[in-house]
């Protein structure tokens, strides 16, 4: 992916734009790799995890400067994008492959909408449960959860013992089970 400055021919000022295609550039520098492991981890596929990547960054490319500055957590953020991608080229590829209409494909897109209303509700359930998490035991559940991170990696980036690592994540992880009514 590309994300170059624009040709010095485009009537383009330096202004908003530029300053909104360096935030996306550092995002990208940042954020990358990282999403596409992720992705890969989630579908199997790593040219498919490329392509939702790609269409994520482009996607960041078309919001307004005011928009990119407004993004607190990149990492949620881009993961919620970029779900939210696969889940429309999923449905749309699984239209596309299917013929004629059937009673199974009727019924299916209803058991689907069922399923995605539970995991929205789900989701922003979670997202809740994470803002509401102090900074610190947030930054250290999104490295491990989001990030991959193992708690030693954590333990060294955060100056922290594993066991003040682990104590966060417990901390963490019942919070998001108080509000999720799981516990």
């Amino acid at each position: 992916m590309s994300l170059s400055r624009p040709d010095a021919a485009h009537p383009i000022s330096e202004s908003a734009d530029e300053v909104g295609t360096g935030r996306v550039r550092q995002l990208y520098r940042d954020h990358s790799s990282s999403l596409v492991r992720q992705l890969t981890r989630k579908t199997g596929c790593g040219d498919l995890a490329r392509d939702v990547a790609h269409e994520t960054f482009l996607g960041l490319l078309r919001m307004a400067p005011e928009g990119l500055e407004r993004i607190r957590q990149p990492e949620a953020y881009l993961w919620r994008v970029s779900t939210r991608l696969l889940g429309k080229w999923g449905t749309s590829k699984a239209l596309r492959e299917r013929g004629t209409p059937t009673l199974e494909v009727i019924a299916d897109p209803l058991v689907d909408q069922v399923a995605t209303l539970e995991q929205r509700d789900t989701l922003r359930r979670l997202e809740h449960a994470v803002e509401q998490m102090k900074p610190r035991t947030r930054e250290i559940f999104l490295a491990h959860r989001v990030d991959g991170l193992s708690y030693t990696e954590i333990a060294e980036r955060m100056g922290l013992s594993v066991k003040g690592v682990e104590k966060q994540m417990s901390k963490a992880i019942a919070k998001i089970d108080r509000l999720l009514d799981r516990g």
